[in-house]
């Protein structure tokens, strides 16, 4: 604690911890931008945006009272509900969480359009291994081979045994995470490093959850950083900084979303919700076959298989044929036979079959899925639609329109309920920073800091998709997540109307499950919203195609 308190006392930063400071203090190269001149060094070597990076970096910078607004919602998250515009004064409480009738509900996110990148975790296997018998000397030894890796400096392994960060120490890290995001879009790398490094004397992996996100987002903006082929320094020479980053494999990449789903509601909610909807459409349908846009495991299905053995009427015939882009799928091959073997002895027939390609327009026909007449079709997409959006939204247009021309009975969709896909780098960062510090609350209040099972999820599942937001462009960034209105303007314009999903009370009975308060369950227009303290973040919703 002592080396915060030196650090925070030091002249810089006293000056930066005024309420009136202004992320431009921390880049001067956006002083120059913002007087009408291009960003360059002392040489004058001009940081050309084509050649470093693509068109969509360059950042409005926000006002002081604008940072100021986002540090006060980022560290107050218990007063997420009160600013919603009389959130709970507009909708019926239930217990621990809330329902919204309101259609009209005000969508006061959408506003904060981002832009950024993507980047994967950066564990290797044997560093995995450090996870499974974890002590505080090992995570040590952990967070310094990779401090050392990455660039970090030493003193933030001290930092991580410290308890809750103080509130000044909070917004002081907050300010510098939105300041290094403001360097680093106007290409101010110098100045980017040397805060990435303050920040990573607060920010801490086994930390709170506030030092927990913050160095996730300080780690995606280092990524991004040794992405560009070369650094220009303060005397313009250019310097090679490249590095390779390890992947995490799809291994690992499942085991930490089998841990999300038995730990927390957010995928059981998309499951339930899904399924609930197509036993719904499917009621008086002898013979059933859904689509499974890009499977990776068989999770969401044992619940509906009993669902549909004890229907009145009998169970159906059902086939699931699941798409992947993985050429391997032996273990899904396993998890299918389970499955298949549970339906049996439930006395239903049941069929599965992979096919190892991704979903698109060329695949989603009638010959290449092996449509029977007879059957009721449904297509399942599980946080699988916003990967087809790329920097277009033409692709994901052509999908849509692939999947209408099926004809499906209904189409499940499940998304993550965010705008991580603006025109803007600095409006994503915010948004991104914003989303995820909801998730990383929810955890810090129902996992304890020393839980493996919430470092893995933390480590393997969030911070992979954060370094894809905010390291990557171009195709490479595939987590480009939208707000619920926009999936539906999009899917009303491929000829889809929504199905009105009735699955609260069961939503509202999972949720009570979970012994954490802090869950809001909200209805937007036939949608069903799962969030954190009034702050959306997963989205349900089933669709059919609409009547002529």
């Amino acid at each position: 604690m002592e080396d915060i308190n030196r650090w925070l006392l030091s002249s810089y930063l006293n000056e930066s911890v005024n309420h009136d400071f202004a992320i431009r203090r921390y880049c001067p190269a956006r002083m120059e931008q913002e007087q009408g001149g291009e960003c360059q060094d002392q040489e004058g070597v001009v940081f050309d945006d084509t050649e470093l990076c693509s068109s969509d970096d360059s950042t409005p910078c926000l006002a002081s009272s604008e940072v100021d607004d986002f540090v006060d919602s980022f560290i107050n998250m218990d007063q997420y509900e009160k600013a919603d515009q009389g959130y709970q004064e507009k909708h019926k409480s239930f217990g621990h969480f809330v329902v919204s009738n309101d259609d009209d509900e005000a969508d006061e996110y959408s506003s904060m359009n981002g832009v950024f990148g993507y980047l994967p975790t950066t564990m290797e296997d044997s560093e995995l291994e450090i996870y499974e018998n974890l002590t505080t000397s090992m995570l040590e030894e952990e967070v310094v081979a990779m401090s050392d890796s990455l660039g970090a400096i030493p003193e933030f392994v001290h930092c991580a045994k410290e308890a809750n960060l103080g509130v000044d120490q909070g917004l002081e890290l907050v300010h510098m995470l939105l300041a290094c995001a403001e360097a680093v879009g106007c290409r101010d790398n110098q100045q980017a490093e040397l805060l990435i490094r303050r920040i990573w004397t607060l920010a801490s992996p086994s930390g709170d959850a506030l030092q927990r996100v913050s160095y996730c987002f300080a780690t995606g903006l280092k990524c991004r950083l040794s992405l560009l082929p070369y650094n220009v320094i303060t005397n313009g020479t250019l310097t090679d900084t490249s590095m390779d980053m390890p992947l995490i494999n799809r291994e690992n990449k499942m085991e930490a979303f089998q841990l999300l789903y038995q730990t927390t509601p957010y995928i059981a909610f998309g499951f339930m919700a899904a399924n609930e909807a197509i036993c719904q459409a499917s009621q008086g349908k002898s013979s059933i076959h859904i689509v499974d846009l890009g499977m990776e495991h068989t999770l969401q299905w044992s619940s509906l298989i009993r669902a549909f053995a004890s229907r009145h009427e009998g169970p159906p015939m059902l086939r699931i044929t699941g798409l992947t882009d993985h050429e391997d799928n032996s273990k899904l091959q396993t998890s299918m036979s389970v499955l298949v073997e549970e339906a049996s002895s439930l006395g239903m027939h049941l069929e599965f079959q992979t096919i190892s390609e991704p979903a698109s327009p060329s695949l989603l026909t009638v010959e290449k899925l092996n449509l029977r007449k007879g059957e009721a079709l449904f297509v399942n997409s599980i946080l699988q639609l916003h990967k087809y959006v790329k920097e277009s939204r033409s692709y994901l247009k052509e999908i849509l329109l692939s999947v209408k021309k099926l004809g499906p009975t209904a189409f499940t969709v499940v998304e993550q309920d965010t705008n991580h896909n603006g025109p803007f780098f600095l409006g994503r960062f915010l948004e991104s920073l914003h989303y995820y510090s909801a998730i990383f609350d929810s955890l810090e209040a129902c996992m304890p800091r020393n839980s493996q099972q919430r470092m893995k999820i933390e480590r393997l599942h969030f911070a992979d998709e954060i370094q894809n937001i905010v390291a990557y462009e171009g195709p490479e960034r595939t987590e480009r997540h939208e707000r619920v209105d926009q999936w539906r303007r999009q899917l009303g314009r491929a000829g889809f109307q929504v199905i009105p999903l009735e699955c609260t009370s069961q939503v509202r009975m999972m949720l009570s499950v979970y012994e954490c308060d802090g869950y809001t369950l909200s209805c937007e227009k036939g949608n069903l919203l799962l969030g954190w303290k009034g702050r959306p973040v997963m989205m349900s919703s089933a669709w059919k195609v609409a009547s002529m």
